[in-house]
C-alpha cells in the first residue's frame, strides 16, 4: 500500500478540519472497501499525531469522525494492532499504542538491518532504470526542500509533499532489492517511524536542529550509485541521526509519572 495515500487522505482531513481547499490528487486512488478506508484514514491521523500515544479508540467517536459502521472501524484497529500502532485490553478497549524509547530505537535498529539488506541486494541487481529513479527521487525532494526553504511559514500541504518525497527515495534506493517480505518489513517500519517524526517535523522540532539532511541523502544516493558499501553506512547513520534528534525532543514519562526529557 502507497504511503503517498495514506498522507494524502490526513492532508484531506486536516484542510477540512481547518476549512482548507484539498490539494491536486487527494481523490486519486480511493481505497476499494470500507474496511481498508477506515484502515488507511485511522493510520494516518495516528502516524501524525492527531490521536495522541495512550488515547482511547471509542467506536462511537470514530464513527462519528469518519462516517463508517462500526464493522470497518473493528477490522481497521484489529489490523492496527498487528501493527503496533493500536493497543487493547479488556477492560479499556481499544487505545493508541504508548510511545517509548525502547520501541523508537529497536523500530530503527530494525529498519537498519532490513534496508541494509534490502540495499545491498538493490545494489547487486539494480540496472539503469533504478539508477535513474534514485536521481529523480533525490532531484524532486531537493526541489521541495529549495522550495520550502523560502517559505516564511510551511503550509500542511508542504509539509505533506516533502514527506511524500523523502518516502519515495528512501523506497527508490531499496526498489529492486527482489524480496516483497523486505519491501513490505521496510514500509512496515517506516510507518511504525514516522509516528515519532511526523508530529516532530510539523511541529518544527526536525527542521530547527543544525543538520544538512539534503546533504545526507546526496551522500546517500552517490555511495549507492557507485554500488559501495559506504552507502549502507551512510543510510544507517542517517535513521540512528533522526532517531537521537526525537529522543532528545520528546518529553517521556518519568518512573515517577511526571513527563522527563
Amino acid at each position: 500500500m502507497a504511503i503517498t495515500r495514506k498522507l494524502s487522505r490526513a492532508a484531506r482531513d486536516t484542510a477540512a478540519a481547518r476549512n482548507e481547499p484539498r490539494t491536486a490528487g487527494e481523490n486519486a486512488g480511493e481505497p476499494a472497501t470500507l474496511g481498508e478506508a477506515a484502515y488507511q484514514r485511522l493510520r494516518a491521523d495516528i502516524v501524525v499525531g492527531i490521536f495522541k500515544a495512550g488515547e482511547p479508540l471509542r467506536l462511537e467517536a470514530l464513527r462519528q469522525r469518519y462516517g463508517l459502521s462500526f464493522s470497518p472501524l473493528r477490522e481497521a484497529l484489529m489490523r492496527l494492532q498487528s501493527e503496533r500502532l493500536v493497543a487493547s485490553t479488556a477492560l479499556r478497549g481499544f487505545s493508541v499504542a504508548p510511545l517509548s524509547r525502547a520501541e523508537i530505537e529497536d523500530a530503527t535498529e530494525t529498519r537498519i538491518l532490513i534496508e541494509s539488506e534490502a540495499l545491498r541486494r538493490s545494489m547487486r541487481k539494480g540496472n539503469d532504470d533504478w539508477e535513474a529513479n534514485i536521481v529523480a527521487a533525490y532531484h524532486a525532494l531537493s526541489l521541495q526542500v529549495e522550495r520550502q526553504s523560502k517559505l516564511s511559514k510551511a503550509e500542511t500541504a508542504d509539509l505533506f509533499a516533502m514527506e511524500e518525497r523523502h518516502h519515495h527515495f528512501h523506497r527508490a534506493l531499496i526498489a529492486p532489492c527482489g524480496s516483497p517480505r523486505l519491501l513490505e518489513l521496510a514500509e512496515q517500519l517506516y510507518v511504525e517511524t514516522q509516528r515519532y517524526r511526523l508530529p516532530n517535523y510539523f511541529g518544527g522540532t526536525l527542521g530547527k536542529r543544525r543538520r544538512d539532511a539534503a546533504a545526507e541523502h546526496k551522500t546517500i544516493m552517490d555511495a549507492t550509485l557507485r554500488r559501495s558499501e559506504e552507502a549502507v553506512r551512510l543510510l544507517a547513520e542517517h535513521y540512528r541521526k533522526t532517531a537521537a534528534i526525537i529522543e532528545a525532543s520528546i518529553e517521556w514519562p518519568s518512573p515517577s509519572g511526571k513527563a522527563a526529557k
